[in-house]
Order: C-alpha cells, then sequence, then structure tokens
C-alpha cells in the first residue's frame, strides 16, 4: 500500500536569524521568522508526511500558539513525524523537494540539504531530491522578502 503527501511552508526574511534550510545553516544576512527556527523545508518535508499518513498537518501537530516549539529545532518535528508514520507501519520511499529562493543561490547547497533529508528521513541520497528555484523577480520571493518550500513524499506500508 502506497500514499502520497504534498506539503508547502513559506516564511519571511528577516534580519538577525540564522538563515536554516533542511536543518542546514546558510552563511546570508537574513534569516527566516517563525515561531520555531522556521526551517521551510523541513516544515514542507514534514507537513507532506503528515499528510501522507492522514495525520492532519504541522499546525495541528506543532502548533505556533504552543510555547513548547518556540524557538524549537525544526528536525524534532521532522524527526518525532517519522517516528510516528513508523509506529504505525510506514515508511518514507522517496522525497522530492522544491525551495523558492530569488537569494541566497541555493545551488552551492542542494547537495548538502538533500544528504541532510537523506539522513533524517532514513533514505539514500538518491531517493532524496531537491531542487531550487527563483522567484523570477515577481512576488514576495522574487522580491528577496521570503523563501517558500514544496515538498512530496512517497510511504509506503510494511508487511
Amino acid at each position: 500500500m502506497f500514499r502520497v503527501g504534498s506539503g508547502h511552508d513559506t516564511h519571511r526574511l528577516v534580519e538577525g536569524r540564522p538563515l536554516i534550510l533542511g536543518g542546514v545553516r546558510i552563511e546570508y544576512p537574513k534569516g527566516l521568522a517563525g515561531h520555531s527556527d522556521a526551517d521551510a523545508v523541513l516544515h514542507a518535508v514534514t507537513d507532506a508526511l503528515l499528510g501522507a499518513a492522514g495525520l492532519g498537518d504541522i499546525g495541528d501537530a506543532y502548533p505556533d500558539t504552543d510555547p513548547r516549539w518556540k524557538d524549537a529545532d525544526s528536525r524534532r518535528f521532522l524527526i518525532e513525524t517519522i517516528q510516528a508514520l513508523n509506529r504505525m507501519g510506514w515508511r518514507p520511499v522517496n522525497l522530492d523537494v522544491t525551495v523558492f529562493a530569488q537569494e541566497p543561490k541555493l545551488g552551492p547547497v542542494k547537495a548538502a540539504i538533500r544528504d541532510n533529508l537523506a539522513g533524517l528521513v532514513g533514505l539514500p541520497p538518491d531517493a532524496v531530491n531537491v531542487k531550487a528555484k527563483t522567484g523570477e523577480h515577481v512576488g514576495h520571493i522574487g522580491r528577496g522578502e521570503a523563501i517558500g518550500c514544496h515538498a512530496i513524499v512517497l510511504i509506503e506500508k510494511r508487511d
């Protein structure tokens, strides 16, 4: 039995915060604003996994109104979600991620993000793909005001 999940997240870029994408810290003068560490990649992947398993979304599981998640490392959200899926008999098969950012250019860090994601979800690196797209100077992403991410995951039920 297979299921597909889709996740999306977007956060504003602001001064005074580190930029973390896919659990990888990226040198850039701005970071993402949010209640947790605002890792849009890990949020989108967590959302995709939760959706595939029929467990709602990241806002249900880790609401930004809960002080426990203030400045939380988003790797925790992903790891706990993988553990919940495993308890239900599900495991990821592959993951495809698209990051939308005008700046910084993510080409040099895509492999590091892929490798980190693979380790976090328990997949070989060739079962994880990371793409980076600009906003072509259109909208909030294209103006460099935000970074977004879309993730698609396939999970399968173990026997």
